[in-house]
């Protein structure tokens, strides 16, 4: 389980599901919409709480710092620092020849990526470019599901992005049928991400419209690009 909101929906499915067994509870950040079901599962499961050693995590069992490892479920995950959305925020990745994913918390959505409560745009910008040098088929398991909203922006920022247009009509289509968007993968995140696009011309170009000026560096770029969504 990661980032527990709230405990009920857990609860009732192992309720329902009486051969599984709730063994680890993996935390990327403090906020309340991500711990606040925590203290109640560890006390109906007793599962093991870990989280960001540098964050408060209500129940935690094992703080846990960059680079860090750990194994759920037989499943060994790497811990990232990705400060910006948090000071303290981590994301959890399972290295895998085939299938490599990623549990990204609030730092990198589906399309987007979380906004900066603590941190300063430079750490959200350089905690992003870590995370996209993983493998381009890792699947990015995010906390939120944002995608068309976050599309619509991405839209936005590049209108003749043809990926963009067609994951857009996708996921609207999904999104009336009641269906999720997630995970998405690597790959797709750096053709329609306009939050991991900062070289790219035409999002500079955008942002620089954007900030009535030139921005002279990546992290800039992705500085103007946050403030603009905010207001989105």
């Amino acid at each position: 389980m990661v980032d527990p909101g709230d405990a009920k929906p857990v609860l009732g499915w192992l309720a329902e599901h009486p051969d599984y067994r709730l063994t680890d509870i993996l935390i990327t950040h403090h906020h309340n919409d991500h711990v606040g079901g925590v203290a109640e599962l560890k006390q109906a499961t007793r599962a093991r709480v870990l989280g960001p050693a540098a964050e408060t995590i209500p129940a935690r069992d094992i703080a846990l710092v960059d680079h860090d490892r750990l194994t759920v479920l037989g499943l060994e995950f790497v811990v990232h620092a990705v400060p910006g959305h948090t000071l303290g925020h981590i994301a959890f990745y399972h290295e895998d020849a085939t299938t490599p994913l990623l549990f990204s918390g609030d730092t990198l959505f589906a399309a987007g990526c979380g906004r900066l409560f603590e941190g300063t745009p430079e750490q959200m910008h350089d905690s992003l470019e870590r995370l996209a040098k993983l493998p381009d088929s890792t699947l990015i398991y995010c906390a939120h599901e944002y995608t068309l909203s976050n599309l619509r922006f991405a839209q936005a920022v590049e209108p003749d992005n043809q990926d963009i247009a067609q994951r857009l009509a996708e996921v609207t289509r999904w999104r009336s049928e009641n269906r999720i968007s997630l995970p998405s993968n690597l790959a797709l995140e750096k053709r329609t991400n306009p939050f991991l696009r900062t070289r790219e011309t035409s999002v500079k170009e955008k942002a620089d419209e954007r900030s009535g000026g030139q921005n002279t560096s990546q992290s800039a770029v992705f500085a103007s690009l946050r403030a603009w969504k905010d207001k989105f």
